[in-house]
């Protein structure tokens, strides 16, 4: 099953697709309900009459960095030094991003303010659909629901700088993070499940049309149902929560393969670009870079000479 969430003629509203078109469910089903179980019960609407919003608005996204490949890449591009680091096999590390920030499937996506070195990042993320809490990876299979999208736009001129201080990200990360088109439910990618419990999905990202980076999902370190077990570990997951799969190898996001090439080609993102994720099984986004805002000042932060009571 594939559920929208979309405006038409006004009206927020939520449905399941069937083909080329949308059918609203009952008023006040949200989309998680409706992977459990609720029928439509509007008429059917194609979807070229409908603006397709973010599938839903999570309460928490953890994004966790599961791909060895992008972190390789990305490392040498954003830090100068090579290879993994060793902490990284010990568990799927993660960090909580900006619910705030999640755009729509089609929607533009700004500058963020004072940056230069604009960058994609291709994932698929899980969706929560039931509470849990210290799951065992067996039990978290019950609570993912499904899966959509998300693209991840990253900073990077912003992130290098403030990372130096070993916390964050935080605004390097913090203007947008696509979510959509539909929240897939998880039955309906079973069938790509391969026997290590990888869902092996083609994923490919394009900018302005040409091919920049081409992964399988499969190629993830952990499972979906690892990383869920690992975030509900001493404390709780709850319905909606997104837990992003981190960024695919093999031109995932342009500052991989700045870090492959040893130089930024393909250049950072700019106004006009748009940035196409498509992965197999559940669909395609595409967002057009727009001019952002300049930065409001603050102030850097005072040198004390500390005193003492």
């Amino acid at each position: 099953m594939r559920i929208a969430t979309y405006l038409h003629e006004g009206r927020r509203c939520h449905g399941i697709v069937e083909g080329g078109s949308v059918r609203a469910l009952p008023e006040g089903t949200s989309p998680l309900e409706a992977a459990y179980g609720v029928r439509p019960v509007g008429p059917a609407v194609p979807l070229t009459d409908v603006h397709l919003l973010a599938p839903l608005e999570p309460p928490a996204i953890r994004d966790f960095v599961t791909f060895e490949e992008h972190v390789e890449g990305v490392r040498r591009s954003v830090d100068g030094a090579g290879g993994v680091p060793e902490a990284w096999y010990d568990a799927p590390t993660f960090y909580f991003t900006n619910p705030y920030a999640v755009i729509g499937p089609y929607d533009d996506v700004p500058v963020p303010p004072g940056s230069r070195l604009l960058d994609f990042e291709l994932e698929v993320a899980a969706v929560i659909g039931r509470e849990g809490r210290d799951l065992t990876p067996e039990q978290a299979r019950d609570h993912i629901v499904g899966y959509t999208i998300l693209n991840d736009w990253s900073a990077r001129d912003l992130q290098s700088r403030e990372m130096q201080v070993r916390l964050g990200p935080g605004k390097g990360k913090d203007t947008a993070a696509t979510l959509g088109p539909y929240l897939v439910t998880a039955d309906e990618l079973e069938p790509y499940r391969d026997t290590d419990g990888f869902l092996r999905l083609g994923l490919t990202a394009s900018v302005n049309g040409e091919v920049i980076g081409k992964d399988l999902l499969s190629n993830m370190s952990w499972t979906f149902e690892e990383m869920a077990a690992y975030a509900s570990r001493g404390t709780v997951v709850r319905p909606g929560d997104i837990l992003g799969s981190g960024t695919c190898g093999n031109g995932g996001c342009l500052a991989e393969l700045w870090g492959v090439r040893g130089e930024q080609s393909p250049p950072p993102l700019r106004p006009g670009d748009t940035v196409t994720l498509t992965v197999e099984g559940i669909g395609t986004v595409s967002n057009t870079v727009v001019e952002g805002v300049d930065p409001v000042p603050v102030p850097a932060a005072r040198r004390r000479r500390r005193e003492r009571p």
